[in-house]
């Protein structure tokens, strides 16, 4: 065996750390960001599992004050009529939340319908109650959404006369921690009895809006949930001098943003002027976050461009806003902001006995195929407004019959007869398109926008450490 001297031995030694410092600086650099240098990271796309598709309804029309003895106990006055359609051969399962404020309530209708493969099933539902009381009358009308972590309540009031109330169902296997926010005419507040709200699983809870925002004619609410999302809802109520003036069912709104449409907003024939509305038609637009300004563009029923406006907004603060005398039809208000907003608009039959009224809000932009269920009602009409390029959009029948081709510009806008109690399905152009279902007779006006489908799970970029 042949010995080292010790000079060799640390000539050895000192090379083996100088290659040992090479290669972690060379594996380093693969790590770390030099100076001048920008190392584009690693991106792993993953395809979340399918999950069952979910739709909440509001539940029956509610009365409040039957028993004289129990003024606040909350009653079910009459039962919602559910329409609601599946993609492909699946048939939705329809269950019942447990509705823990309302004494024998029977409870809000849950839709749910089982992933077809890695696919999402497409799930539309929609729900139909018209009340003839001595304290609650009037057409209700709203679509069947999802549940979600945040949301926004607009319509409605606290005012005198009011009975308004916030509904919140889970539908999941947690229970959800819920808090409401309130923005009226002193900006943004947070009223005790908005805190720490438990939802149950699988349970319903009633808020009345005046134990919110006593006393606010227009106020707006944020609904936020932890732990578990909730579908938000509000039943608006009015009695004039002893008389029931209307009644809806409101779903809560997505995100504020800089861009609303609402395609359909049915001005009815006033009890006074068979021939044209004498009654107001009120815009309520929020700018929760920043103030700013707002151009307002009303379009006819034959798409001209009624009027538009340029409107200041103050942060938190909601603006009520009269949008004119528009003769008897179905219109399309359009809202684009310097900030971001939420709104809606608020129109009525009349002010006398069997009047009723109905909230119209913004629609999303459906960019694919997307079902819509047609709550049982009066002249039901579908309202479209087409996206920033011409395009043609096919609205086919669940039940048969020839599809439907409709043409449209820019921006433009078309309104179908539906069928209540039906179902269809929209098929846009690449510009997407916004679409209302709106309904209008004797004694009641109501409408609600057509949610965006349950395509597929977006992917989820993971990045690797």
């Amino acid at each position: 065996m042949t010995r080292l001297s010790p000079k060799r031995t640390a000539q050895l030694a000192g090379g083996a750390v100088l290659a040992a410092v090479v290669v972690v600086a060379a594996v380093g650099a693969t790590l770390i960001d030099l100076p001048g240098h920008l190392q584009e990271p690693i991106r792993i796309a993953a395809q979340p599992p399918a999950a069952p598709s979910v739709a909440v309804c509001s539940g029956p029309l509610i009365a409040a004050g039957r028993d004289a003895t129990q003024a606040s106990l909350l009653t079910d006055d009459t039962a919602q009529r559910i329409t609601a359609a599946a993609g492909g051969d699946v048939d939705p399962v329809q269950s019942l939340l447990v509705p823990a404020d309302v004494a024998g309530g029977t409870g809000p209708a849950l839709l749910t319908a089982p992933p077809s493969g890695v696919d999402p099933t497409d799930l539309a539902a929609a729900g139909a109650a018209r009340a003839a009381a001595s304290d609650l009358s009037g057409f209700a009308a709203e679509a069947c959404t999802r549940p979600m972590m945040e949301s926004w309540l607009v319509g409605g009031s606290a005012a005198t006369g009011a009975g308004d109330v916030v509904i919140l169902a889970n539908p999941g296997e947690v229970a959800a921690l819920v808090t409401l926010a309130v923005y009226g005419a002193s900006g943004e507040q947070a009223p005790a009895a908005g805190k720490d709200i438990v939802v149950p699983a699988g349970t319903q809870r009633i808020i009345p809006l005046a134990s919110l925002a006593r006393g606010e004619e227009g106020p707006v609410v944020r609904v936020t949930s932890a732990q578990a999302p909730v579908r938000a809802s509000l039943q608006t109520t009015i009695t004039r001098v002893l008389n029931p003036g209307g009644v809806d069912q409101i779903a809560a709104l997505g995100a504020p943003s800089t861009d609303l449409v609402i395609p359909g907003v049915a001005v009815a024939v006033a009890a006074s002027d068979p021939g044209a509305s004498n009654t107001p038609t009120i815009l309520h637009l929020l700018a929760p976050g920043a103030a700013g300004e707002a151009t307002v563009t009303v379009a006819g029923p034959d798409g001209a461009v009624v009027s538009s406006q340029t409107l200041p907004l103050s942060a938190g603060v909601p603006l009520t806003f009269d949008l004119g005398g528009l003769a008897v039809g179905t219109y399309s208000v359009s809202v684009s902001a310097t900030t971001p907003v939420t709104g809606g608009v608020w129109s009525t039959t009349g002010f006398g006995a069997g009047s009723d009224f109905g909230w119209f809000t913004p629609a999303e932009i459906l960019r694919a195929p997307t079902l819509v269920a047609v709550a049982e009602g009066p002249s039901a009409q579908l309202s479209l407004v087409g996206g920033a390029a011409p395009q043609t959009v096919t609205v086919e029948s669940l039940s048969g019959g020839a599809a439907r081709e409709v043409t449209l510009a820019a921006g433009a806008v078309a309104r179908l007869p539906v069928e209540g109690g039906g179902a269809y399905r929209i098929v846009p152009g690449e510009a997407g398109v916004s679409a209302s279902v709106v309904f209008a007779g004797a004694g009641a006006l109501a409408g609600y926008p057509v949610p965006a489908g349950d395509a597929a799970a977006a992917a989820i970029e993971v990045y690797p450490r």
